[in-house]
């Protein structure tokens, strides 16, 4: 078979790889449901952009009989972020693909598939926990948090958001492998790690994602606290030792607290390239094939390749939350 984009499997078949692909990942692709989003064209640039109209005034404007007033014109701001590519191989012998009792091949489509989510949901998050709205637990800098999340320390929270005329999420990329998106109930969204999870059931007013009634609860939702919904995932992870005295709260060196981000989110707070959907993600497997390197076509590859990018478009439009995570 002559080689093209995905080595020598045809496009069909990795259209399907793909699948597989996002399968096996979806668990981990967290902050692709609620960033805005830049899908990359055929032409596959290499920059992004992100382009925001801004408000005008809204000082009262009195008209005067039989006068036209002058016009205003529209204001534009162009954030901008270049694509970096990302992605990964497995080789697999010629004697393992001939002769080993179990499905080689499936099984690293299935492993590449969850790394290549984790790797992407990383450097998002990397970014996206850099924005400079932030709040403590207690204290005024990240040395001295040792103390948890609570409703009080939510409610200024999002009474900062409002005062940004912050808009709820009001439509997320659903968990298909599709590019899809779905509408759902307004609300602001906290992503945190699974260690905060106690403290988050135990925050006043907060209703678990199974008692929802008529609202489906997302993939990893822990529940609700009034306006804000929590999502949970390991990739969010504390800053290890960063606190202070621990006391109560998780600790790596059982001396300093743990600290742990939750990031509360408003619509259009950041912008993503999603992983899924044409051009996003490319999987190639390459059979044993002699040539100068390998002339006795003796190793195959499995692989991936992924052009992305993520940047914080508005950093009015979320918080960070530095708070401990009791043991």
């Amino acid at each position: 078979m002559s080689k093209t984009l995905y080595g020598d499997i045809s496009p069909r078949t990795a259209g399907y790889a793909v699948g597989q692909f996002l399968k096996r990942a979806l668990p981990y692709l967290i902050i692709e449901r609620f960033g805005q989003t830049f899908v990359i064209p055929n032409n596959k640039t290499k920059v992004a952009i992100f382009r925001r109209y801004e408000a005008l005034a809204n000082t009262p404007n009195a008209l005067t009989e039989g006068v036209t007033p002058t016009a205003k014109s529209l204001t534009k701001t162009d954030v901008t972020a270049q694509l970096a590519q990302y992605g990964d191989l497995i080789t697999i012998s010629d004697v393992v693909m001939d002769t080993h009792e179990d499905p080689v091949l499936q099984q690293a489509i299935d492993v590449l598939g969850e790394q290549a989510a984790q790797m992407i949901e990383i450097v998002r998050f990397n970014v996206i926990k850099a924005g400079t709205n932030v709040f403590f637990a207690n204290g005024t800098q990240r040395s001295s948090v040792n103390t948890k999340i609570t409703t009080t320390l939510q409610r200024r929270i999002v009474r900062t958001l409002k005062r940004q005329n912050t808009a709820k999420i009001t439509s997320i990329i659903r968990s298909t492998p599709s590019y899809e998106t779905a509408n759902v109930a307004p609300a602001y969204v906290c992503l945190h790690h699974p260690d905060a999870e106690g403290d988050v059931r135990d925050m006043n007013n907060f209703t678990p994602s199974e008692r929802y009634g008529s609202v489906s609860p997302w993939e990893n939702e822990t529940g609700k606290v009034e306006e804000v919904r929590f999502v949970w995932s390991t990739i969010f992870a504390p800053w290890v030792n960063a606190g202070g005295a621990a006391g109560a709260m998780i600790s790596t060196n059982a001396a300093n607290a743990d600290v742990y981000p939750f990031i509360f989110l408003g619509r259009d707070a950041y912008g993503i390239v999603p992983l899924r959907g044409q051009q996003s993600l490319t999987p190639m497997v390459v059979n044993p094939t002699s040539s100068d390197s390998d002339p006795l076509a003796q190793r195959g590859h499995v692989a991936w390749k992924s052009m992305q990018t993520a940047l914080i478009l508005n950093d009015a439009f979320m918080s960070r939350l530095e708070a401990g995570a009791t043991q």
